[in-house]
């Protein structure tokens, strides 16, 4: 599975299409998840190269915003043509991406950011592709950045997937888990109930293609199923949704803690095996 989405995203990343009138026939070519990545991709490159230039054409930002109108105008075109239903699903996944990438280039341009290093466009999720070791002559791999935080692409298969709508909340939630993450925590979003914490954990992963597991937590639960739970966790490198986590009873949550403890070392060190 992995290493047919590596080298699919590698074949949809060289032959995306530098004229707007093919984009049309590449989007309905390619699987749902692989456009949905390297528009990304591109999509951050052909925005860091539109910053870079701010310097000499000041107006470069505002051409790139343009740009991005109307290729939403085009997807919007296409989506009322006559479509099957898979590619009506993938292009709805990509409007609601291209949308949310639209209102960020108007934000950059608002508060003139000339810089790739600028805070504004740090905090955004970013996706390149790049060499993930020269020295080890390894493959280019797509790699997630936000402010300090490095992530890679974690290459599981997710079909044809719906997004949520991303807006200026789920983005501090994703630069708390992304953070989370880099320092090898994990994350705790807190509120009540439906408002969205797992649907937007679940977006995050689902944005760079790592599984999430949702595991409803209830009195029941005691430290053994959680250590097999964990157990699993650990060797597919997957994430997990521990909901109403406050449910398990403390002396349950103690042993979970040193559980959890564990594994966080084992993260730190770095090392493929540990004793659990």
């Amino acid at each position: 599975m992995k290493s047919t989405l590596t080298r699919r995203l590698k074949e949809g990343n060289t032959s995306f299409p530098s004229e707007r009138s093919a984009k049309k026939e590449w989007i309905l070519d390619q699987p749902a998840q692989i456009v949905t990545t390297v528009d990304m991709i591109q999509w951050c490159t052909q925005t860091e190269d539109a910053i870079t230039n701010m310097a000499e054409d000041p107006e470069s930002l505002a051409q790139w915003f343009q740009a991005n109108d109307d290729q939403l105008k085009m997807l919007t075109d296409l989506v009322r043509g006559n479509l099957t239903d898979l590619n009506r699903a993938k292009l709805a996944a990509l409007i609601t991406q291209d949308v949310h990438s639209k209102q960020i280039i108007e934000e950059l341009k608002r508060d003139n950011v000339t810089s790739v290093y600028d805070f504004n466009w740090q905090k955004q999720l970013r996706y390149y592709y790049e060499e993930a070791d020269a020295q080890s002559g390894s493959e280019t791999l797509c790699v997630i950045r936000q402010i300090q935080a490095l992530l890679t692409y974690g290459y599981e298969y997710m079909g044809a997937t719906t997004r949520l709508v991303i807006t200026p909340l789920t983005d501090k939630c994703w630069i708390t888990i992304t953070g989370a993450l880099h320092i090898k925590l994990g994350a705790n979003p807190a509120g009540p109930a439906g408002t969205g914490k797992t649907e937007s954990t679940k977006d995050l992963a689902k944005g760079i293609a790592i599984l999430c597991i949702v595991y409803n937590c209830s009195d029941q639960v005691d430290y053994q199923m959680m250590s097999r739970h964990f157990g699993g966790l650990a060797q597919q490198g997957c994430w997990t949704c521990l909901d109403e986590f406050n449910r398990i009873l403390v002396e349950v949550l103690s042993v979970i803690a040193q559980q959890l403890q564990e594994i966080r070392a084992a993260l730190l060190q770095g090392v493929d095996n540990f004793c659990f």
